[in-house]
């Protein structure tokens, strides 16, 4: 059990390495919506999706195995439960979600590939029409758009792909798309990004056609951004999305496309190069293989917390081969894919996750969009309840604390230890500090030579879903009302992390020039 006190001044060892605030160099900078988050297709339409590890059986194990077309193709239908529609009018969940913007909402999926737009008024069909596995009405599409105003989320998404949208050739057409797009700027929306479709690399298991090769896919982009660039000539055009390379993620027994092919195909067409970073794959998903999945006892060692890293690296690469100079998109991320592990909802998490932020804002990702917002296991709130979980709270210490402009914070080689380094947002010339202490049985102390505010998130078990800052546990008050995320003032000198620990370090007054 951690002590709740976290993190102290002035007192401990002697520092390892001693902080730069004022002169830490400028090495780039982000999106101001940079710290983003998908609500999946399927919840706006209603349909199975992972099923929570917490969830009851179904009526019968016999109809939880029953295959539906609204899965991906192939899989175990007993990994997943039919959820109703999410309501985004719901006041709570709004509230949380505007507390991270400016954001980026991207409503997308392995369900988008075959979600027909039904462009009327009526509501859903029993079935989808033939080609399509599920329907997305004007209603539950005009909640996207409000949702998205009142959460100051632009939106990003993608178009269906499936067999219902080909021609006799089998040659996708744009008139889904179309009136998609049409009906969406009618409802006062407006789409900032879009893929062309969720996950090329593995199009089979999305729902594209039988066989779909890279030629194929060079040709439908080709037929897609001809079409956007009439249609939506302000929309970013994200791409590919690929998924599961870099990692040993996808069974061999899957059919998958490589991005480099993908590439190849379309040639440089895209406005920003679009990637997914798993680390792995959830225990749902066991028989991936081994070497696809992770354990909780791992969850803190820097193999793990490289990994993002490793994934960035593998895609950079690609997009520095095809697409040089193009910005960088994650656009779905979690604590691994298939819903996440058990201990996805837990502060254990939550190392991952601001680690994951840091790293991939110092290599110059713009934008970092975690799954999900509000579905299975590693969503940033219950999806029963909408309470905050521990990243939820991570995310808003990110929101509050770390600005657009990203910092080098010098040479730190210690085990375990974690620090990132941005201008302090809101404050001209301030800094910034994330210091993560990933050892769970050592104390670890830098040198500040500057006065900072201190917000520590520590737990009292490391899967524990609740999450403390400076020792006060975090939670919604009377009515929803957000909890004052208060720092304690740290004078200069020495400062100690305690283990398993997450701090950010504010320094209003370091006059970074880069930070002016």
């Amino acid at each position: 059990m951690l002590g709740r006190v976290s993190c102290f001044a002035g007192s401990g060892p002697a520092p390892t390495y001693s902080m730069a605030p004022s002169t830490m160099a400028r090495i780039g900078s982000i999106d101001e919506r940079f710290q983003s988050y998908n609500i999946e297709m399927v919840e706006v339409t209603g349909g199975r999706f992972w099923k929570p590890y917490a969830s009851k059986a179904e009526a019968t194990p016999a109809a939880s195995k029953q295959p539906s077309s609204n899965q991906p193709a192939g899989m175990d239908p007993g990994l997943y439960q039919y959820r109703q529609p999410i309501n985004l009018a719901n006041p709570r969940l709004r509230k949380l979600a505007a507390a991270l913007g400016p954001a980026y909402l991207r409503v997308s999926g392995t369900w988008a590939n075959t979600t027909y737009f039904q462009n009327s008024d009526e509501p859903a069909p029993a079935a989808p029409p033939k080609g399509f596995n599920g329907v997305l009405t004007r209603q539950q599409w005009k909640g996207v758009v409000d949702f998205s105003h009142a959460a100051n989320a632009e939106i990003v998404t993608s178009f269906a792909v499936s067999p219902g949208t080909r021609d006799s050739a089998g040659v996708w057409t744009p008139e889904q798309a179309r009136q998609f797009l049409d009906y969406t700027k009618s409802a006062g929306g407006h789409i900032a990004a879009a893929e062309y479709m969720n996950e090329p690399n593995i199009a089979e298991l999305g729902g594209a056609p039988k066989g779909y090769s890279a030629a194929d896919y060079g040709r439908d982009v080709a037929a897609f951004r001809a079409f956007a660039k009439q249609a939506a000539p302000d929309m970013i055009f994200l791409g590919p999305g690929s998924a599961g390379e870099g990692t040993l993620m996808t069974p061999s027994s899957m059919h998958t496309l490589s991005s480099a092919d993908l590439f190849t195909a379309t040639g440089p067409v895209f406005d920003a190069v679009s990637y997914h970073s798993y680390g792995g794959v959830s225990s749902r998903c066991s028989t991936f293989g081994a070497a696809s999945t992770t354990t909780a006892a791992a969850a803190l060692s820097d193999e793990w917390l490289a990994r993002p890293d490793k994934i960035e690296g593998f895609y950079g690469g690609i997009r520095d081969r095809f697409e040089p100079g193009k910005p960088l998109w994650l656009t779905e991320t979690a604590q691994t894919a298939c819903g996440g592990d058990r201990w996805a909802s837990t502060f254990l998490d939550t190392f991952r996750y601001l680690n994951q932020l840091g790293i991939l804002a110092r290599r110059g990702v713009q934008v970092h969009m975690h799954n999900t917002l509000a579905a299975s296991d590693y969503a940033l709130l219950d999806e029963n309840t909408y309470e905050p979980r521990p990243n939820y709270w991570a995310a808003l210490l990110w929101r509050k604390l770390m600005g657009t402009v990203v910092l080098d914070p010098g040479a730190v080689s210690a085990q375990n230890l974690h620090v990132y380094a941005q201008c302090l947002r809101d404050h001209p010339g301030g800094v910034a500090l994330l210091v993560i202490n990933a050892d769970q049985n050592s104390a670890q102390t830098l040198g500040v030579p500057t006065a900072s505010e201190r917000y520590t998130l520590t737990a009292q078990e490391l899967q524990s879903t609740h999450v403390q800052l400076n020792g006060v546990e975090l939670q919604l008050g009377a009515g929803d009302a957000m909890p004052d995320l208060k720092g304690t003032a740290t004078r200069a000198g020495q400062t100690t992390f305690a283990p398993a620990s997450i701090t950010f370090l504010a320094i209003p007054k370091a006059r970074n020039a880069s930070c002016k």
